[in-house]
């Protein structure tokens, strides 16, 4: 069940039936979602409102992202048991993400302190890339010189200062390309490898009925996890990985490769490039070299097939969808 019956919320420890003397030291929590949304945010969101509510917290969605905890006012919303039901089969982020300039800058950070005392809160759940938890740990480094300028101004009190001194920060990696260390597979890794998966097998009858060799180009930045697992996946005849750059010659050494294939039957050939994708001399690989650098052979018909072909919104990938796409690209 999603939601436990009253008497199990009974049980529940509720901000809000606490007595006043015990309200006072209520943890405060901030919950954000920062930069490119992936799938399961949702359920992070949900892990922490409900188990933030669980242990007697006030837990509050920051919307937007950064950005709202710059502009503060509406975007900062108390979160109630019930606003996270029937989330967790929903793609991107309900709470919204942006990213912000604003941040970036000390006086953004300052604004953002100003509205996170406000409400009392001193710990916060950033979910999102590298960028987004970069600037939390830059924040949580500056607070006491941010709420040190802030009770010079007058904005608050000593006593307001010295109170919420310290800011909490726990860092959940939101980003598709599995580029974390310590941590077996990152939000939406799993996602985005399926629809990977599913674009290969969308493109598998056309590509067997023309002998045709198709290129896909996989998200993943400078991590190859994407690209390798989904060409061990659906078995693919070569992949491109930035962790392991192929040696000079890889042009005619590919065609080669394609060429003995289609000698033995084989109607389909399945290239899978990573984003990151470099050769031996550190020059970028991309789906559209990989076609330029066919060495004049005529039977390997190549179609591209880029990163932007993965629904981002769940909806199924036809052979029709992949067929406007490429009569998109290439005319």
């Amino acid at each position: 069940m999603d939601r436990p019956s009253d008497e199990d919320n009974s049980s529940l420890k509720s901000s809000e039936s606490l007595p006043d003397s015990v309200q006072e030291n209520v943890k405060a929590i901030g919950v954000l979602t920062s930069g490119g949304d992936a799938q399961g945010m949702n359920a992070a969101v949900r892990a922490v409102v409900r188990m933030g509510i669980y242990v007697g917290s006030k837990v509050y969605f920051i919307h937007e992202g950064y950005q709202g905890m710059v502009d503060g006012g509406d975007y900062i919303v108390e979160a109630k048991w019930e606003n996270v039901s029937s989330i967790l089969q929903m793609g991107g982020t309900v709470i919204g993400s942006a990213r912000c300039k604003e941040f970036r800058t000390h006086e953004g950070r300052l604004r953002a302190a100003h509205n996170l005392v406000k409400y009392g809160i001193t710990n916060l759940c950033v979910i999102g890339g590298d960028g987004s938890l970069t600037g939390a740990n830059l924040f949580r480094e500056e607070w006491q010189g941010l709420l040190k300028e802030l009770t010079d101004e007058g904005k608050i009190d000593e006593e307001t200062a010295d109170k919420y001194s310290h800011l909490n920060i726990v860092g959940m990696v939101g980003s598709i390309d599995n580029d974390f260390c310590g941590t077996d597979m990152t939000i939406g890794t799993d996602s985005a490898l399926h629809r990977i998966i599913e674009v290969v097998d969308a493109i598998m009858t056309t590509a067997q009925s023309h002998q045709r060799t198709f290129v896909l180009e996989v998200m993943g930045r400078h991590c190859g996890y994407l690209a390798l697992v989904s060409a061990l996946a659906c078995g693919a005849d070569w992949v491109f990985l930035p962790e392991k750059p192929p040696a000079d010659g890889w042009e005619d050494h590919l065609c080669r490769k394609l060429s003995k294939n289609r000698s033995r039957g084989v109607r389909l050939n399945i290239v899978i490039v990573s984003e990151g994708a470099i050769d031996s001399k550190g020059q970028a690989i991309s789906s559209d070299s990989v076609k330029e650098n066919r060495a004049g052979k005529k039977r390997l018909n190549i179609i591209i097939i880029s990163e932007g072909a993965i629904d981002s919104h769940n909806n199924p990938i036809t052979s029709d969808m992949i067929k406007d796409l490429v009569v998109k690209r290439l005319g």
